[in-house]
């Protein structure tokens, strides 16, 4: 029987936030790594194509405080999945660049693996002339080389190996680029022989922070800890219990099969587990296999621009209007497509998304609208920002005056809660990778460096 191995995740992202007596309590459990994932593709391209975090820097640096202030001191790992948000090299610097800045504050040292996610366009390029790229479903297009010089941010997400390799190196922080997200939590179990099928079914659960946990939220702390067949998951906060049920029903959350869970080089098959109350509060799951694959596929994301945004928020209240509204708005968009006849129609395009009517439906809604007041927003998005500004201008007064049939007021149709109303977004971006990539596991470069105050410099 080998010793068990105790992880501890703060939150379900870094910069969430969590209860710092929830993290004191874990931290009293013999603690073997603390792992937090940092990023998610669930807010778009964006934040990839961009180059900015998901959460503020102010946060991230709240977050880190208190975990390197109880970590480094005990020789207790630190890993950093997705760091930044998207794992791109901005992401990653950003992200060193707080690390960096509270070891300062703090008179500590460290010594830091830095795993880069980044692919460049010619290694993209080469795997797809060998025939290694495939799309990540059947609705994805083959990717071509055109799409492939336009996108300039592409990162793929590591396996657990590269961390791996961090972790026999004594690394105190581990900062990954993009990641499979339960890859930093598999990767400690495994580098201490546990096996990596549990090791990866636990890793799921604890990448969410306490989310498996009712009441769910990814805001507070989560145990994991590995046995020899077995993983338990426990909440450090009071208020909060892990249930078979809640443990159970995390296991299937995001993912397209039932008890399939393909991973980079591996399939997780959990048709077998068994999700049991070993105390209050504490789940044993048991029956996860790790089947390893012939050949590693990793996701590729890549992020590239393609138009500029301008949008207005506005309030309408008549209820004659609102029993017209949509067709004032096809109005609206026929007028202004008719002032701008230079314009080729190709280069622009003018939404309306009326909340409290139809805005997250659409033409799928089947409720019909009882309400005496809607919230508007409309958006124009264009080759230019200019041209995004010009045509949402015209919109927005074309609709601010328009006269419908019925209207008893000439003052205006819109209450604008801002000033000014039309606010400039700048680049938009669409995700133009999303596909797997054959690829070697440890195809990750690691750089070693030492952070902090170095020998000389205290005082």
């Amino acid at each position: 029987m080998s010793q068990d191995v105790n992880i501890l995740s703060p939150c379900g992202m870094l910069g969430y936030g969590f209860p710092e007596e929830s993290f004191r309590r874990g931290m009293e459990q013999q603690v073997h790594a603390v792992v937090v994932d940092a990023g998610s593709t669930d807010g778009g391209p964006h934040k990839l194509g961009a180059g900015v975090s998901i959460v503020s820097r102010r946060a991230c640096k709240k977050d880190l405080e208190i975990i390197l202030g109880a970590c480094l001191p005990g020789k207790v790992p630190v890993i950093i999945g997705s760091a930044g948000g998207s794992g791109a090299r901005p992401h990653v610097e950003w992200t060193l660049d707080i690390i960096e800045e509270i070891l300062r504050e703090k008179q500590m040292s460290a010594k830091i693996a830095v795993i880069w996610a980044d692919f460049t366009q010619e290694a993209v390029l080469d795997a797809l002339g060998q025939g290694k790229i495939v799309p990540m479903s059947p609705n994805i297009p083959q990717l071509t080389e055109q799409t492939i010089r336009e996108t300039a941010s592409i990162v793929g997400q590591m396996g657990h190996e590269p961390v791996l390799k961090a972790l026999e190196a004594g690394s105190e922080i581990i900062v990954c680029g993009r990641a499979y997200d339960p890859s930093p939590f598999a990767a400690v179990g495994i580098f201490h022989g546990k096996d990596p099928g549990l090791s990866y079914h636990l890793g799921k659960i604890l990448e969410c922070g306490a989310l498996c946990a009712e009441p769910a939220t990814t805001k507070d702390c989560i145990l994991g800890t590995i046995g020899d067949d077995y993983f338990t998951v426990r909440a450090l906060n009071d208020r909060r219990a892990c249930t078979p049920i809640s443990v159970a029903a995390h296991t299937f959350y995001e993912k397209d099969h039932p008890y399939l869970l393909h991973g980079p080089g591996f399939l997780l098959d959990l048709e077998n587990c068994r999700f049991t109350e070993q105390g209050p509060g504490i789940v044993r799951v048991s029956g996860s296999r790790y089947i390893p694959q012939d050949k590693t596929f990793i996701k590729l994301e890549g992020a590239r621009l393609t138009a500029y945004r301008t949008f207005v928020i506005a309030g309408i209240r008549d209820p004659i209007l609102l029993g017209k509204l949509e067709d004032v708005e096809n109005a609206v968009i026929a007028q202004t497509k008719q002032y701008y006849p230079e314009i080729d129609e190709q280069d622009y395009r003018i939404r309306f998304y009326n909340y409290g009517m139809n805005a997250v439906l659409g033409e799928r809604e089947f409720e019909p609208f009882r309400g005496h007041e809607v919230g508007v927003l409309f958006e124009v998005v264009a080759k230019t920002q200019e041209l995004a500004s010009s045509i949402c201008a015209t919109a927005r007064s074309t609709f601010l005056h328009y006269g419908y049939e019925g209207r008893k007021s000439t003052a205006g149709n819109l209450a604008f809660p801002f000033a000014p109303s039309d606010i400039e977004f700048g680049p938009v971006y669409e995700f133009s990778i999303y596909h797997l990539m054959e690829c070697r596991a440890d195809g990750f470069p690691i750089e070693i460096r030492q952070g902090g105050v170095q020998d000389g410099e205290a005082g």
